[in-house]
């Protein structure tokens, strides 16, 4: 006997009320001005680090191990200053998806600058197909945002819990850009093939079958070695991408590196590691910038290996 499909709440029932009571906040976020932005972040990264203690002791976790050679106020200072940016980085999603065009890429000097511009244009300019290799550093919608305006790209996504969200967050970018959903493996490869960008962030932890484990920041971490399985099959060039947040607060530095030489190598372990190897060094000099509250060491290369994090 055929089990029934749960049949899914319409967006407008009850249930969904609070959540739209969320996008409406964000909506009146989303025109603040950017300097607001900048003051309320820290005390909404505050705010998150005290009503999230799991996350906070994920990323202490993760700083302490990851900065074993620094002294431990340093590592305090970082976890404080990481929530901090985190709250700037929530409120800069807003902004991103209905500031309006004159109050971010037309406001006068721009938004920041792109750097390196010219090596994704030549990577573009071979027909094949560019993946622009990136990593979870502040809001990657903001820099999408001011990438998208010079350059069309596809971005990678995974899939909202909240239909809610799910719809609002599909419009919000879709405005700027095309999407993929991250397990949508044949439309992310004829995406490829007809010669377009692909944003594709490397750096999360991935289940023990995918995984090739290789050190992030000394440290055998589950990192899946699709970047170089995709670019031997499609051809694809590959542009390492980061954006940093400017000090003065006057936006960001979007910075384009040149497309990687012998990438695919054939070694999917060395690649694999030249991948962590890039991101390892975004993330030491900017390291405030990262998203330590992941769980990046959750998979161990052995099931019987002890927990990376407390299980409280």
């Amino acid at each position: 006997m055929k089990r029934r499909r749960k049949q899914q709440a319409p967006l407008w029932h009850p249930r969904h009320w609070p959540a739209w009571l969320g996008v409406g906040l964000m909506r009146v976020a989303g025109h603040l001005p950017y300097s607001w932005v900048l003051r309320l972040g820290p005390w909404a990264g505050r705010i998150y680090a005290f009503l999230a203690p799991r996350r906070r002791e994920i990323a202490r976790i993760n700083i302490d191990r990851c900065f074993p050679e620094r002294s431990e106020s340093w590592r305090k200072a970082l976890l404080k200053s990481h929530f901090e940016n985190l709250g700037i980085a929530l409120l800069e999603v807003p902004f991103a998806w209905w500031a309006p065009r004159r109050r971010c890429e037309g406001r006068p000097g721009g938004f920041g600058e792109i750097h390196g511009l010219e090596h994704l244009q030549a990577a573009v300019a071979r027909g094949k197909g560019v993946l622009l290799l990136s990593a979870h550093f502040n809001s990657p919608e903001l820099s999408g945002r001011l990438l998208g305006r010079r350059v069309p790209f596809v971005a990678l996504y995974r899939r909202a819990n909240s239909p809610v969200m799910e719809r609002v967050i599909r419009r919000a970018r879709g405005q700027l850009l095309e999407q993929v959903e991250r397990r949508d493996l044949r439309n992310l490869l004829r995406a490829l093939k007809a010669g377009k960008v692909v944003w594709y962030a490397v750096d999360q932890n991935c289940s023990r079958r995918q995984a090739v484990f290789v050190d992030f920041f000394g440290i055998p971490a589950a990192t899946n070695p699709a970047a170089a399985r995709l670019a031997r099959l499609t051809g694809a060039a590959v542009v390492p991408f980061h954006a940093v947040r400017r000090w003065d607060g006057k936006g960001y530095d979007l910075h384009l590196e040149p497309a990687w030489e012998g990438f695919p190598s054939g070694d999917l372990e060395a690649d694999t590691r030249r991948i962590n190897q890039l991101v390892e060094r975004w993330a030491r000099r900017v390291p405030e910038q990262y998203l330590w509250i992941h769980r990046r060491f959750r998979t161990r290369p052995r099931a019987s290996d002890p927990p990376f994090y407390s299980r409280k």
